[in-house]
């Protein structure tokens, strides 16, 4: 199981004031990797962020007419810099071969490989972004993770043009996003029933995002059937987020699957004392009922093993 020592960590780093993603998610990445020295792949994002600085620093806008409409031309010319550093020299690019690879949701993988899934690419980009001196921030949109470059609210107009649009960056394909593109992305993965709403495009936290990697993660390993790993994800879950009562249910049933019935009972008896306080749907009631029966279940096997 993953070590009382690792979760502590991984909280203590989740809830930090401190901006930085790259140590939570190296943290993350002991999981498969135990003995991973974060250090080397702290020192090639500071490396690629002071390359990228240059390249920053040097940019010039090519025109007012150049960038999108109310979008400052001086931060689309740095943001574009940064992006051609990133996707088109460091060749970081979103790997849809193989999107399912758990190497995917691992830092240390994506900086060696220069491949991931959205979150992961976006927190590269928004580690190399901020020492490039780029604000950015990320957006927990449902289905795939963006970034955002904020516009500058102190400068909204310059020489008479209101420049009060920010920039969306998709770094999982490299590219700038429209509104439209935004809610074209939600329909493909949330489907055509999906409503849009401008909230969706809201900033997410520092938990927020290690915790949409580790739920990606936990989703990998259940399919491949790792189910220790899979649990040891769901331990970090509940320390990034202990009101998921859903991630307490999970590792109960991870524990039963692992025949530690003590730790499913206690699990999958908390999620119940929890759950019966929440207002469910019927589909939710139907699965409450399935887990007091393997509630029932696992008191019979804790008994007899007593």
């Amino acid at each position: 199981m993953v070590s009382e020592q690792l979760v502590k960590s991984v909280t203590r780093l989740a809830f930090s004031p401190d901006p930085d993603l790259a140590v939570a998610a190296l943290m993350i990445a002991r999981v498969e990797y135990p003995k991973l020295d974060a250090g080397p792949y702290l020192d090639m994002l500071d490396s690629l962020g002071r390359e990228a600085a240059r390249r920053v620093a040097a940019a010039r806008p090519a025109g007012s007419d150049a960038a999108p409409a109310h979008v400052d031309p001086a931060i689309y010319a740095r943001v574009t810099a940064l992006n051609d550093f990133l996707f088109k020299e460091q060749r970081f690019v979103g790997n849809d071969v193989h999107y399912e690879d758990p190497r995917n949701s691992f830092l240390n993988e994506v900086l060696d490989r220069r491949t991931g899934i959205p979150v992961t690419l976006a927190l590269v980009y928004m580690e190399v972004a901020r020492r490039a001196g780029i604000a950015v921030e990320g957006i927990n949109l449902p289905g795939h993770f963006l970034v955002r470059c904020p516009a500058d609210r102190a400068a909204r107009y310059v020489s008479g043009r209101r420049h009060d649009r920010d920039l969306i960056i998709d770094a999982h394909h490299g590219a700038f996003l429209t509104d439209d593109a935004c809610r074209e992305l939600l329909r493909r993965h949330a489907g055509e029933e999906a409503v849009w709403d401008v909230h969706l495009l809201g900033h997410a936290t520092k938990p927020q995002i290690l915790a949409r990697m580790l739920l990606n993660l936990k989703r990998i390993y259940v399919r491949m059937y790792s189910f220790p790993q899979a649990r040891d994800i769901t331990e970090l879950l509940l320390a990034v987020d202990s009101s998921a009562i859903n991630e307490l249910r999970d590792r109960g049933l991870l524990a039963y699957h692992l025949n530690d019935f003590s730790s499913a009972l206690r699990d999958l008896q908390k999620y119940l004392q929890l759950a019966s306080k929440a207002n469910l749907d019927e589909g939710e009631r139907n699965e409450q009922a399935q887990i007091w029966e393997h509630v029932k279940s696992l008191r019979r096997r804790v008994a007899s093993l007593n």
